[in-house]
């Protein structure tokens, strides 16, 4: 009984080590088939931009891709016509070969376009007391630097005593001058002592040194000196006031002289006081390019209003260059001086009825050294250019323009944080996402094969892509339509695919 025992036994440990035997040689056996026989360990080296150099040209790497095999399959490739190639608007553009670059990670603040101090809004005012006599522009009209706006008759009483004051001691001085030079001719024979031709120009050094205070009383009244000299050559008053449109981009190194005297008239023209400028030369009345143009916003006065000094007539609008008010949280302020320190460039983003519109390569002008108390947010501008749309002339002479950006407008104002440099990038829409893979669809003759990558960020616009060997510079991929190639290709597989089906590195 004991030896039927051990043999029973002694056969069930034979039999239990061939099947043993039998299992691993099988599973060894379709181990090596699966990877080629001999089995070559170099097949596992994973290629990384450690071993390639990105930089290189794209036919140096032929050996790279010998081994660069996705493993394509029907169930990861999907055919396109060229009729569904054009409905995906895959042309050209969107197939473009992989480039590495540089990708900038940034931050997304509210904004709103907002006015230049002292720069857009210039304000004109009446340098005198006057009559209003003729509005010569209209609201919304575009005028160049030295344009006439409008004409007012002097009432002001000081000016013109002042006027009066200064032609009367201009009349006083000739006389003596006369008497001086008639003395001269008779001192010689001895009727005139010396004594009475020095009292004689004594008196004249004094009418000269009144003469002298009278004019820059007429300086502070607003008149220049080419003004002045006209009184003195013409011995008239100036009775008229013209207003001109000023050019914001000029200004008078005298901050009195405001006024520009034309030949053969003796009319007072007069420009504003604020961010006034001397219109002396006759550049000043040629017209300037469309893109300086200033706007007549707002207009105060009307034909015959009586108007004081100082008192606004106009307001002129300069809208060639704005800036855009940004408003950061305080969490976020160190990443904004960082960006202005480093001198990198910021994009806006407008939303419009069609599609959005980015701008691109703006200035960071400057960053306000304070948080709002109220709202806890920090303040920062970029300079913003416009852009001229169109320009018009009416029946009536009138020109109007239209600039593309408005005060008031409110964008996204993008602003970088961090630099990543050598850098697959790709727009968002060639990146599909599916469960916890990530996919391209790499071009293949006709075919797109879907290709699984490693996501290192992504945005609104863009995606990062690790550069691990999985993709190559030079590697052509679908820029847009990765979603409608995806749901071709599952649809193509009659349903839901697994994501990692034939999927072989």
């Amino acid at each position: 009984m004991n030896q039927s025992n051990a043999k029973t036994t002694k056969s069930y440990v034979t039999a239990g080590i061939v099947g043993i035997t039998l299992f691993v040689g099988g599973w060894l056996h379709g181990r090596f088939l699966s990877r080629g026989w001999p089995y070559d360990r170099s097949s596992q080296v994973q290629l990384t931009p450690a071993n390639v150099d990105p930089h290189s040209p794209h036919d140096d790497h032929a050996d790279v891709h010998q081994d660069h095999d996705h493993g394509h399959s029907e169930a990861n490739s999907v055919e396109l016509t060229e009729t569904a190639r054009k409905n995906l608007g895959l042309t050209d553009e969107y197939l473009q070969p992989i480039e590495l670059a540089t990708f900038e990670r940034s931050i997304s603040v509210p904004a709103m376009i907002v006015d230049q101090p002292g720069r857009t809004r210039l304000p004109v005012s009446a340098a005198t007391m006057g009559i209003v006599t003729h509005v010569h522009a209209v609201t919304g009209e575009a005028l160049s630097s030295g344009d006439l706006i409008l004409e007012m008759r002097l009432t002001h009483e000081d000016l013109v005593t002042a006027q009066r004051d200064f032609l009367q001691t201009l009349g006083d001085r000739d006389v003596e001058t006369k008497e001086i030079a008639r003395i001269e001719q008779i001192a010689n024979s001895g009727a005139v002592s010396n004594k009475t031709l020095l009292e004689r120009q004594y008196n004249r050094d004094k009418i000269n040194s009144l003469l002298k205070a009278q004019r820059e009383a007429l300086r502070l009244h607003g008149l220049s000196e080419i003004q002045i000299e006209t009184i003195e050559s013409e011995r008239r008053l100036l009775t008229e006031l013209r207003i001109y449109a000023p050019d914001p981009d000029q200004h008078s190194a005298e901050e009195l002289q405001l006024s520009r005297f034309e030949k053969g008239h003796t009319s007072l023209m007069l420009v504003s006081r604020l961010d006034a400028i001397t219109l002396e030369d006759d550049h000043a009345h040629q017209k300037s390019p469309a893109s300086h143009r200033l706007i007549l916003q707002d207009l105060h006065v009307q034909k015959g209003q009586v108007v004081g000094a100082g008192e606004l007539l106009c307001t002129l609008a300069d809208f060639s260059e704005l800036l855009i008010q940004g408003q950061a949280f305080e969490s976020e302020a160190s990443l904004i001086t960082k960006a202005k320190l480093e001198g990198w460039k910021v994009a806006a983003l407008i939303e419009e009825s069609d599609r959005p519109a980015k701008i691109m390569d703006l200035e960071l002008g400057w960053v306000d050294n304070e948080i709002d108390p109220a709202t806890r947010t920090l303040k920062f501008y970029a300079i913003l250019p416009n852009i001229l749309m169109q320009e018009s002339v009416n029946a009536g002479g009138q020109r109007h323009i239209t600039w593309r950006f408005r005060t008031g407008q409110r964008l996204q104002l993008s602003v970088p944080v961090e630099r990543w440099t050598d850098q697959i990038i790709l727009p968002v829409d060639a990146v599909i996402r599916e469960d916890l893979e990530s996919f391209v669809f790499q071009q293949n003759g006709d075919r797109y094969d879907r290709i699984a990558v490693h996501e290192l960020y992504r945005d609104q616009e863009s995606v990062v892509i690790a550069n691990d060997g999985t993709l190559y510079p030079g590697d052509v991929v679908a820029r847009r339509g990765a979603h409608q190639l995806q749901m071709a290709l599952k649809n193509q597989a009659g349903g839901g695919i697994d994501p990692h089906a034939g999927h072989n590195h």
